[in-house]
């Protein structure tokens, strides 16, 4: 999602192209994949080490405190996540830096006409012109997120990763993943491969058993939280125990209490993570160099914060499900307590229509003084604001419409002329943060 005054690239073009390609965009199945995979060359077989990480949240964090630890340590790291914020290429990331617009539309392009006119998904199809720049390009290491779910993936064709990870398991996407835990942590459980280590960061009891019977039937060993390795918030310190190490080491650089357990999780898989030296200093330095942006993310410019209230104190994050809700706004009830001026706090929200708004805003029932929800810019698939409204009333969140983010943040200085400034906290929807990111450049 582009900035409304951005020019329209030659990538931009082509994937508007390739959504035409098939009717849905979501069809998990993998035989398209392995067709258009044999038509390019095979470029996943060219790959350089992968590790494979998959789960409901937290998977782009984990990815994010790795990258940063290997580069730290040196390393050329191909990293390949989803959704986009701004700009799809952010999704592709060649030996440290995002892929180059020229670079991309000409994989992008090349893609395209081994395809041809046959069916293939949006996500296929771009993961596939991504695998073959990830082929082209020397690296020592590619992490690869999943996109939806795990076996019927289209990042699940690589044979034999060097290392997979399972971020924690929570209810969401159940019209194709299904509506228990189970179900969900069945269809994760795909990317394990026989001898291949398995992270597994803290999971409720459910996926946990799905994940221990699933690792025993394949001989995939687990790593697992509160078992194997653990994380603690240790004040100014982040503590890492394992059965061979006891570190302290910074506080991760990602706001959160999550981000302890996603940093604890980066940290148990660099130390599985064979044929590669990953000093503990480049651990340290990669926890705090750490870059993710709309995942608490303080905004502190831009058109949008010149709207807010004055001395007002704004955070983006991107978090869709209700266990995203109940971590962000647990770390909303801690900047509360510690905070002298007892701001209030006000949130801005949109969210898609695939997603159940009553589910997000339940967690914060008893801690937003105030809510405006408004519709996705530019989104067809959002829901509009009224019935963000009708779902926030229903379960006692004060709830009101607004027509944009711009125009909820005039009603928020407004409302809050000549009292104490609020914490205003803009959420719902990764693609809601991406257009505020490129609306408030």
């Amino acid at each position: 999602m582009t900035p409304l005054n951005a020019p329209i690239t030659k990538s931009d073009l082509i994937l508007e192209r390739l959504t035409a390609l098939h009717p849905k965009s979501i069809d998990l199945s993998l035989d398209r994949m392995w067709r258009l995979l044999r038509v390019a060359g095979n470029p996943h077989h060219k790959l350089p080490p992968v590790v494979h990480v998959a789960g409901t949240n937290g998977k782009g964090s984990v990815i994010a405190y790795m990258r940063a630890m290997l580069e730290a340590a040196g390393y050329r790291t191909h990293v390949s996540t989803s959704p986009h914020l701004v700009r799809f290429a952010e999704r592709v990331r060649l030996a440290g830096s995002i892929i180059d617009e020229a670079h991309w539309a000409e994989v992008l392009e090349r893609c395209e006409q081994l395809n041809g006119d046959a069916p293939v998904t949006f996500f296929e199809i771009t993961t596939a012109a991504a695998f073959m720049a990830f082929a082209e390009t020397p690296a020592d290491i590619l992490l690869l997120e999943t996109g939806l779910g795990g076996r019927l993936d289209a990042t699940n064709v690589i044979d034999r990763p060097a290392l997979t990870i399972i971020t924690p398991i929570s209810i969401d996407h159940t019209q194709y993943l299904g509506n228990t835990l189970a179900k969900i942590a069945g269809e994760k459980a795909g990317i394990l491969r026989t001898g291949v280590d398995v992270v597994v960061s803290r999971q409720l009891p459910e996926p946990a058993r799905v994940f221990e019977r699933e690792s025993a039937r394949l001989g995939a060993p687990l790593i697992r939280h509160g078992i194997d390795w653990q994380a603690r918030d240790d004040g100014p310190h982040l503590r890492f125990t394992a059965l061979d190490a006891d570190l302290t080491l910074p506080r991760p650089g990602l706001t959160g209490q999550h981000q302890i357990d996603n940093a604890g999780t980066a940290i148990a898989a660099i130390r599985n993570l064979a044929n590669f030296s990953v000093p503990d200093q480049a651990v340290a330095d990669g926890l705090t160099a750490v870059d993710w942006p709309a995942r608490l993310q303080r905004l502190t410019g831009g058109p949008l914060v010149a709207q807010a209230p004055d001395a007002t104190d704004i955070w983006l994050d991107g978090g869709h499900n209700a266990a995203a809700a109940v971590a962000v706004a647990d770390t909303m009830a801690g900047l509360a307590r510690r905070d002298p001026d007892k701001r209030p706090l006000s949130m801005i929200v949109g969210m898609l229509n695939s997603k159940d708004p009553a589910e997000f805003l339940k967690p914060f029932r008893d801690l937003a003084d105030s809510v405006f929800a408004t519709a996705i810019p530019q989104e067809a698939a959002t829901w509009q604001a009224d019935a963000i409204v009708d779902a926030g009333r229903r379960i006692g969140v004060p709830v009101g419409a607004a027509a944009t983010p711009m125009a909820a943040m005039a009603a928020l200085r407004q409302h809050y002329e000549g009292s104490v400034a609020p914490r205003i906290l803009i959420c719902g929807s990764l693609h809601f943060a991406g257009r505020v990111l490129a609306d408030n450049h």
